[in-house]
């Protein structure tokens, strides 16, 4: 058989994460080979270009400098720039994306209107709530894609009731969890809590960025409010991403934060980000992945979202859904403080060998 060339879309922090492991595995197997694109739909030195150096990540064979804006035009941007990439290069096997989003409908809308095929890696999570543009671009890409990589339980079932025909649909386990396996040492010898003066099992750590929790002052000031009194009983360390840190000054709440004794800091390594998760007494956060994270690491996870498109992290993991209501993450931080929180069970595939077996498939699916 002759080789496969594979290209691999990313534009935004967790895509890398993800993407790490697979293109290891990929140059691991004869005759294939894989080109990175990195579209540029998020950009900024503290979430992006430490990524590539600490997971190992080869130069982009292209980066398409897509920038942010409104969804539609950002969207549009990337499907014009991807296809025009696509078009100056001999034409790939296939075309891999991955999580959620608009990069990855964009690319994906792109290469099948091409005729390439596309394979999506954490294929068939669902929120439910249409309000979220992530899950349009769930929906969408799993509509096109032409193998569907799943990473949990509930996706297959998922896929399964939306019609998607069962051979083009994988169990492969979690990339994510391949990554944290991979750099979890690394982060435990670069021992954060010192560098960061914490005690270890001692303090909260916050991450916020959604824009249905941040761009609001009445949804944010709550979150706010709540942060400072838990910083009177706890450390509360908070890693800002920029949008949250804009939304946090112009609504006159970060010097309330700061006086409160929380402690905002700037976005940090994935390293540095997963030693401080390995060593928290808790984490509160509005992540999707930092669930699938904290279940791995058996911390407890109070999520402040009204759904989650990752369900296992409830049923096996140790999430809890606390949506607007912040009397719920009270009711947790106490059972907590008794030592009477869930603890995690295993999931399939979350063993970090899932994209030794994405790998693989593609290989099998895709030589010419």
């Amino acid at each position: 058989m002759s080789g496969c060339q594979i290209v691999l879309v990313g534009g935004a922090r967790p895509n890398f994460m993800k993407l790490a492991p697979v293109i290891r595995a990929l140059a691991q197997l004869d005759g294939v080979s894989s080109r990175l694109v990195h579209t540029g739909q998020h950009y900024d030195e503290g979430m992006s270009d430490v990524f590539f150096e600490q997971l190992g990540l080869p130069a982009p064979d292209a980066y398409l400098s897509v920038g942010s804006g409104p969804h539609g035009a950002q969207t549009g941007r990337v499907m014009i720039a991807f296809e025009e990439y696509l078009q100056s290069r001999p034409e790939p096997s296939g075309v891999v994306v991955v999580g959620d989003v608009n990069s990855t409908a964009a690319c994906a809308l792109t290469a099948v209107k091409m005729g390439i095929p596309v394979a999506h890696v954490e294929a068939g999570l669902r929120s439910f709530d249409r309000t979220m543009p992530e899950e349009i671009n769930r929906l969408v890409t799993d509509a096109v894609s032409d193998v569907l990589f799943v990473s949990e339980p509930s996706g297959e079932e998922n896929l399964r009731r939306e019609g998607i025909p069962r051979e083009r649909v994988r169990y492969v386990g979690n990339v994510m969890i391949d990554t944290l396996i991979h750099e979890l040492d690394a982060a435990r010898s670069m021992n954060v809590t010192a560098q960061f003066d914490l005690q270890r099992g001692a303090f909260a750590l916050v991450t916020l960025h959604r824009p249905s929790n941040v761009d609001h002052v009445d949804h944010l000031r709550p979150i706010v409010d709540f942060l400072i009194d838990l910083a009177h009983l706890s450390t509360v360390v908070l890693p800002l991403h920029p949008r949250t840190r804009a939304r946090l000054a112009e609504f006159r709440l970060l010097e309330a934060l700061e006086r409160s004794g929380v402690r905002p800091m700037p976005p940090i390594g994935y390293r540095e980000m997963l030693g401080l998760m390995e060593a928290a007494r808790v984490i509160i956060t509005d992540s999707g992945g930092i669930q699938e994270e904290a279940t791995y690491l058996n911390v407890p996870c109070l999520t402040l979202r009204e759904n989650t498109e990752r369900p296992a992290t409830m049923t096996h993991g140790t999430n809890t859904l606390v949506g607007r209501d912040l009397s719920v993450a009270r009711q947790a931080l106490e059972l907590i403080a008794r030592g009477e929180y869930k603890r995690a069970r295993p999931i399939a595939g979350w063993d970090g060998r899932a994209a030794e077996r994405i790998a693989k498939s593609l290989s099998d699916a895709w030589r010419r």
